[in-house]
């Protein structure tokens, strides 16, 4: 149980929710940032706006899956307010605080530094990775269908990066009657990639292997696929980016060439987000446990 610890979520998307609702039940006190607009009332939570928070007695502040932005904002669809977090805010609360968020940026790296607060990344975690792999997979499948005229059955698809997101993708492709292969620059990687039944290659050969691709789903977050590399693909093929923001692909390129480039991150939160939720929420709830 949570019971009397004080916990700050702020902003986020409908996976939140399932955040909220899982906390509630055990007891905590929330205080709700960034949720004027919600209707759903929860045991032990009150709305506040950012201003109105007594940092000096918070335990825990849980921030969306994306984080701030460089300026301190947060997103929220669930409220117009502009939500905007401060260095001094975080060094208000007491030292056990600890601040969990998806990703991180420099700035919320600093903030903690300067707070010498603990952050948690949520998505470095395999747990949580592994299982948002599932729905990304499924939106990437739905993607693909809402963006070709052709099946995935047959079509040629390249994977590239066998992360646990590449993984999961690749299989599911592959179990729809797909001819998939798979990128990776690593030994071990294109071993597994070949035990999987795929064809595996190696990504120094890029520019060769997706010469003749309907599809590519990119999930390397860096620049992979770049002007070079699409301007061998064919004008047909669908590139889904799901590697974080700014994404792998030279997208500038891309639409200058009428190719159909797709950044799509943080798909779980789009096209399950009550499964994405409640798959941070069961981590979430442990690991404050735990504190």
């Amino acid at each position: 149980m949570l019971t009397g610890k004080v916990i700050v979520v702020i902003g986020g998307d409908a996976r939140q929710l399932e955040i909220i609702r899982k906390l509630s039940t055990l007891d905590a006190k929330l205080s709700l940032v960034g949720f004027d607009q919600l209707d759903d009332g929860y045991i032990g939570a009150s709305k506040q706006s950012i201003d109105d928070v007594k940092w000096n007695k918070v335990d825990a502040i849980l921030l969306p899956v994306s984080g701030m932005n460089n300026e301190g904002e947060i997103e929220t669809i669930f409220s117009n307010e502009k939500v905007t977090l401060t260095p001094e805010m975080f060094s208000q609360t007491p030292q056990h605080c600890t601040i969990f968020s998806g990703i991180t940026n420099d700035t919320l790296n600093q903030y903690v530094k300067k707070a010498k607060r603990r952050l948690v990344k949520l998505m470095d975690r395999d747990d949580i990775a592994i299982y948002n792999s599932i729905p990304t997979a499924e939106g990437t499948i739905m993607m693909a269908i809402q963006h070709t005229d052709i099946t995935i059955h047959s079509a040629c698809v390249a994977v590239i990066g066998l992360g646990r997101v590449g993984m999961s993708v690749a299989r599911t492709f592959d179990a729809l009657g797909a001819n998939v292969k798979v990128g990776a620059n690593e030994s071990h990687q294109l071993a597994r990639i070949t035990e999987m039944g795929l064809t595996p290659f190696h990504t120094d050969h890029l520019k060769e292997e997706l010469a003749d691709v309907d599809i590519c789903i990119n999930t390397v977050p860096e620049l992979i696929i770049t002007a070079k590399v699409l301007a061998e693909m064919p004008l047909h093929a669908l590139i889904i980016d799901l590697a974080s923001k700014p994404g792998g692909t030279d997208f500038r390129y891309a639409e200058k060439r009428g190719m159909k480039a797709l950044l799509a991150p943080g798909l779980p939160g789009i096209v399950a987000p009550k499964t994405a939720g409640k798959i941070l929420a069961n981590v979430l709830s442990d690991l404050l446990q735990g504190d």
